[in-house]
């Protein structure tokens, strides 16, 4: 077998190993990158962020969701395909991964295809090419797959994972989703959104603990608005098919049972940790597949990184990029700047969610005193002329210095107008700077100046 040699060998070819690659490459540094053949661009681009958010448009379009703004709620849409919503999902992964193909080719990273399985430390073999590949520096960026129980008889037609909605063949008219975390509440949102009655099982009391909870009261409020039913504090103990009624079925442990044409479970994910031999590298996946690091991104071997969804939360494409630029920059000596406490959160549910700092419990239990200002989009033109008078900005900031502390938003293009407050709080501004600054008129943006106004005007 023929060893290759690197100054730095990635494993994973998504957002962290992509990053982490080109970092070095562009350092001088001789890379290699190994993936299977058909995950050029990983999880992100084939079966997660890509896919997901790409159907999150095309339903957002195809529902008419904009055009009833016009129209009001007489305005119906044409009968939705699962084929309209994955033909688009398969040009844009396409496009996507010849993109991160182009990338790497373009920066020199030589792109081996085959499982990786290490031999040694410091060396990985290409499962199935009859090479392996030998680095002075690893990083491992494998991502993750959806976590599967024993108690799920999946038979990805009916009883699926988030991996295999295709194979539904279509839209149920009564779904379970089972897990209602980031991924859980994103499908459960579109599907609702097409017109399915949806059941979200969780046995957590409290969805999505990390964001602000008047955000996600207003996002409950809204779901429910579409038909979802919220089952939470509950736990899923048995799931099957009746084949009397041809109906799918979860037995709950409080003793109901919850019937629907089918049932997604999405309850978290499985990182790939455990697939790639690690105690011959010396190392330890925890049971869920992941790896621990300090904040470097280091493993307990040195000269072995790790990066993105296989180190766990908050596993976001943009998050794992970062961590993978910071690590190739750490172990080779590259100079950077880390600032952890100023990674934005998007949740692409319909509508969206976005925030950046600490929320309001986080402020009230590390006893740091606040004042909030908010502005409603019913208070904007601009979100009128979109149709979406639900959404809110959120801004939290010192009543004595008046310095931004966090943003916390929900609505269309909430995703995008995090990044104005991003950069507030970045360079420590306060929240003179939205009321004393002009602002396109009319834009979300000035949702900015609204929130402003609103919370001076408290103190």
């Amino acid at each position: 077998m023929s060893v290759d040699e690197y100054d730095l060998v990635v494993i994973g070819t998504g957002p962290a190993g992509q990053k982490a690659a080109i970092a070095a490459a562009k350092a001088g540094k001789r890379v290699a990158i190994v993936d299977r053949a058909v995950m050029i661009g990983g999880v992100s681009v084939h079966t997660g962020t890509i896919p997901s958010k790409t159907i999150r448009e095309a339903i957002f379009q195809l529902a008419g969701l904009a055009v009833k703004a016009l129209y009001g709620n007489g305005f119906r849409s044409r009968s939705i395909s699962v084929q309209d919503v994955a033909s688009r999902v398969s040009i844009i992964v396409e496009r996507e991964t010849e993109v991160v193909r182009a990338q790497l080719t373009r920066n020199g990273i030589v792109i081996y295809q085959g499982d990786a399985l290490f031999l040694d430390p410091h060396t990985v073999e290409v499962h199935g090419q009859g090479t392996s590949v030998k680095g002075e520096k690893i990083l491992v960026a494998c991502g993750t797959r959806p976590a599967h129980s024993p108690e799920i008889p999946f038979d990805n037609h009916r009883i699926v994972d988030t991996d295999h909605l295709q194979a539904m063949g279509g839209l149920p008219k009564e779904i379970i989703v089972v897990g209602a975390g980031v991924v859980g509440l994103e499908y459960a949102s579109f599907m609702a959104v097409l017109g399915a009655d949806v059941t979200l099982i969780d046995q957590r009391p409290t969805v999505i603990e990390f964001v602000d909870r008047q955000i996600v009261e207003a996002l409950s409020y809204h779901l429910r608005q579409l038909g979802v039913t919220f089952r939470l504090a509950e736990k899923v103990t048995h799931v099957g098919i009746d084949p009397v009624r041809d109906r799918v079925f979860a037995d709950l442990e409080s003793g109901k049972k919850i019937q629907a044409d089918a049932l997604v479970y999405a309850v978290g994910r499985q990182a790939n940790g455990d697939q790639l031999g690690l105690d011959a590298a010396g190392l330890t996946a925890d049971s869920r597949g992941r790896l621990k690091v300090n904040q470097f991104f280091q493993t307990d071997i040195p000269h072995i990184y790790a990066a993105g969804d296989v180190i766990g939360f908050p596993a976001l494409a943009s998050t794992s990029m970062e961590q993978g630029r910071l690590a190739a920059c750490h172990m080779f000596g590259i100079p950077f700047e880390h600032t952890p406490d100023l990674f934005p959160y998007g949740i692409y549910t319909i509508p969206e969610i976005s925030m950046i700092g600490p929320t309001e419990e986080t402020l009230t239990a590390n006893k740091i005193p606040y004042e909030v200002g908010i502005a409603r989009y019913s208070q904007l033109a601009k979100s009128m002329m979109l149709g979406d008078e639900t959404g809110m900005l959120k801004l939290l900031f010192d009543p004595g210095t008046h310095k931004l502390l966090g943003v916390h938003a929900l609505g269309q293009r909430a995703t995008e107008i995090i990044h104005i407050g991003q950069a507030v709080l970045f360079y420590g501004g306060s929240v003179e700077y939205f009321r004393d600054i002009v602002f396109n008129y009319p834009t979300l943006a000035e949702a900015y100046k609204v929130a402003a106004f609103d919370g001076l005007n408290k103190l």
